[in-house]
């Protein structure tokens, strides 16, 4: 695959050196170099949000490192977790003495390095919560729902707990939240073509190309099924049944949906997709509310799209319509 890089071994380092100068309100810091943080720097008596992941699928995660978002994200090598000097120096940095949510995705080696840093950290007083992203319903079944992965629903908790800090809630109040985000979140995606990480010899994955993979993960993990590809309608048909088995019931039966491209799946097809969704859920007795359509979490240049729901009674959607600004997402 055809990739414009000046090389694999400066590939991160590179993209992270060009995010921070396209957007002068983030600033690369911290001992490692792999920590993005505002440039206003941690507020003093706020709680922090701090996260982190591999890189090759912004803008996720240090794309919403913003106003009412993240105040830290700390970045691996492409598909990898940060390592524990960067978790330490976002925890480090996202600290205004009110604590610090630590907030990603639901992967082993981010888990480690984030617990660890965050046991080390607890010496010099800073105090720490973390919550896990879990929306992936492919990769665990609902009796194993601590076990699945985090996904594009993610960002729907990045916004809660970012609003929800802003707003001057305390730690465990922003965790709770957050949590509570999570619990309301359910994603699934589907692959349509693979992804070649920078510098390796062939794809992650390799599909035909008249087939598809309901429920891939974001690094071409297995999902549910793969067979011919279908028209958009009975694909989304069958995510959108797949989801609203799991999510939860809440008053006012409100959701938010995001119809999330993977990297090379044109904003046309995302449309189609989304008007398949919004009819159906509509026809199942749901008011949308604040839609997502684009890339909001890719996976380098794989084709496919995944779809989030999260169920709003009125403190999440409150939280979700606060202020908030970064370069891939404002409200």
């Amino acid at each position: 695959m055809k990739k414009l890089l000046n090389s694999p071994g400066s590939y991160v380092d590179d993209v992270l050196n060009g995010l921070v100068l396209a957007h002068p309100d983030m600033v690369l810091d911290g001992q490692s170099k792999r920590v993005v943080r505002r440039a206003a720097g941690a507020r003093a008596g706020k709680v922090g949000i701090a996260s982190g992941g591999g890189s090759g699928h912004l803008p996720l995660f240090t794309g919403y490192v913003g106003h009412g978002l993240l105040d830290t994200c700390s970045i691996g090598n492409v598909f990898e977790g940060p390592n524990l000097a960067s978790c330490m120096d976002a925890i480090q940095l996202a600290n205004g003495g009110a604590g610090v949510l630590l907030l990603f995705g639901n992967y082993g080696g981010d888990k480690m390095n984030f617990a660890m840093a965050a046991e080390m950290l607890e010496d010099e007083g800073i105090v720490t919560r973390t919550v896990l992203g879990t929306d992936d319903i492919a990769s665990a079944g609902p009796d194993e729902a601590a076990k699945r992965r985090g996904v594009a629903g993610l960002i729907y908790a990045y916004k809660i707990a970012g609003a929800a800090a802003e707003a001057g809630h305390d730690l465990d109040t922003v965790a709770r939240l957050a949590q509570k985000a999570v619990d309301h979140t359910r994603t699934i995606g589907v692959a349509l073509s693979s992804c070649q990480v920078p510098g390796a010899a062939a794809p992650n994955f390799q599909i035909a190309n008249d087939e598809i993979e309901m429920g891939m993960g974001i690094h071409g993990e297995p999902g549910i099924w793969r067979g011919k590809l279908k028209p958009a309608g009975e694909l989304v048909e069958e995510m959108v049944e797949r989801l609203l088995v799991e999510l939860p019931e809440v008053e006012g039966k409100r959701v938010s949906v995001l119809v999330n491209g993977l990297g090379a799946t044109p904003l046309d097809e995302l449309f189609i997709l989304y008007a398949e969704a919004a009819r159906r859920l509509e026809a199942a007795g749901l008011t949308i509310v604040q839609p997502l359509v684009g890339n909001y979490v890719t996976s380098m240049e794989m084709a496919g799209t995944s779809i989030s729901l999260i169920a709003l009674d009125d403190e999440l959607q409150s939280l979700l319509a606060a202020p908030a600004d970064c370069p891939f997402w404002k409200v």
